[in-house]
C-alpha cells in the first residue's frame, strides 16, 4: 500500500508537474467520467457530476495516506488503498483498463483515478474534517515534540508494530516504513510503548522522520504497487531482507507477523523484550 513518501510524491508530481506532465494547479474541471461507483465514497455519481464541474484546483495537498485537492468550494481527497495511483495524460488518450475515474481539466489534460483492485476511494467534500478528523498528527509536525510524542506512547499502551501502523496515532506509516524505523531505533516491534524512555522515544521519533524523509528523496518505494519510479526499495535496511545479513551486525535479517502485518528486523540489533 503506498504510504506517506509515496503520496508525498504523487502529490508533488500533480503540484510542480512531472512525468512529462504540466501542474494541474489553477486548471478548471470541465468534464468527468466514472466507471467504477464505488470509487466515490461520497457524494453520489449524479451530485459528484453537478458539483464538481467547473470547479478549479487551487492546491494539491497530502494528510497521511490521504491526497487532498482543494478546489473552489469543494476538497476532493483519494485514498489510494493497495493499488490506486494519480495519473495525468492527454484527454483524448485510449483509456486503460484499470482507469476508475477520470477528471478532464483545461488544457487539454487529464487527470486519471487509476485502481487495479479497486480498493482505492474518492470523496468530494466541503470539510476535509469529515474524512481527516479521526487521523493522528503528521510525523513532521514541529508540534509533535519528543516530549509529546513519548507521553503519547505513554498513554498508549501497545505493541510498538501495531502502534504505528495506527493512523489514528501518527498518521502515514505503513508496513514498509514502520519496519525501516524500528530498525533505526534500534527497538523490537513487540516492545511495550510505555516501556520506552523519553531518549528511546526521542530516538525512534527521529527514526521516523529520517526514513521518511530518506523515502521522499527517493519517489518512494516500488514494492507490491504499480507505482512508477520510486527505488527506495533498493535502500531498505531490513524490509523484505529475510535472510540477509543485517547491514549493522551481519546476523540474518527475521521475518516474523506481528498483528496480522508481515514484520521484519534484526534479532541481535533489535532485542526482544518478551526474551530478556
Amino acid at each position: 500500500m503506498p504510504e506517506l513518501p509515496e503520496v508525498e510524491t504523487i502529490a508533488n508530481g500533480l503540484r510542480q508537474g512531472g512525468f512529462g506532465c504540466p501542474s494541474i494547479l489553477n486548471r478548471r474541471i470541465e468534464g468527468v467520467r466514472l466507471f467504477w461507483e464505488r470509487t466515490l465514497a461520497t457524494p453520489s455519481p449524479e451530485e459528484f457530476h453537478r458539483r464538481v464541474i467547473g470547479q478549479t484546483i487551487t492546491a494539491v495537498g497530502r494528510r497521511g495516506k490521504y491526497l487532498l485537492l482543494t478546489l473552489m468550494p469543494d476538497s476532493l481527497i483519494f485514498h489510494l488503498r493497495m493499488s490506486g495511483d494519480l495519473i495525468l495524460e492527454p484527454v483524448d488518450a485510449p483509456i486503460p483498463l484499470h482507469h476508475r475515474l477520470l477528471l478532464d481539466l483545461q488544457g487539454g489534460i487529464r487527470l486519471a483515478f487509476n485502481d487495479t483492485r479497486k480498493f482505492g476511494r474518492a470523496w468530494l467534500v466541503l470539510d476535509p474534517g469529515q474524512v481527516l478528523n479521526g487521523l493522528g498528527p503528521e510525523p513532521f509536525d514541529p508540534v509533535l515534540t519528543p516530549v509529546v510524542f513519548h507521553d503519547n506512547l505513554l498513554r498508549s499502551h501497545r505493541q510498538l508494530k501495531p502502534l504505528l501502523l495506527n493512523q489514528a496515532f501518527l498518521a502515514g506509516l505503513g508496513n514498509i516504513y514502520t519496519d525501516e524505523a524500528l530498525f533505526l531505533a534500534r527497538l523490537h516491534p513487540l516492545t511495550s510503548s510505555r516501556d520506552l524512555s523519553p531518549l528511546q522515544a526521542e530516538v525512534l521519533l527521529a527514526s521516523i522522520r529520517q526514513v521518511l524523509q530518506e523515502g521522499i528523496q527517493h519517489h518512494g518505494a516500488s514494492i507490491d504497487w504499480v507505482y512508477r519510479g520510486g527505488d527506495f526499495q533498493n535502500h531498505f535496511r531490513v524490509y523484505q531482507r529475510t535472510g540477509q545479513p543485517c547491514q549493522i551486525c551481519s546476523t540474518p535479517v527475521q521475518r516474523t507477523v506481528v498483528g496480522q502485518r508481515a514484520t521484519h528486523y534484526c534479532p541481535n540489533c533489535q532485542n526482544n523484550p518478551q526474551k530478556v
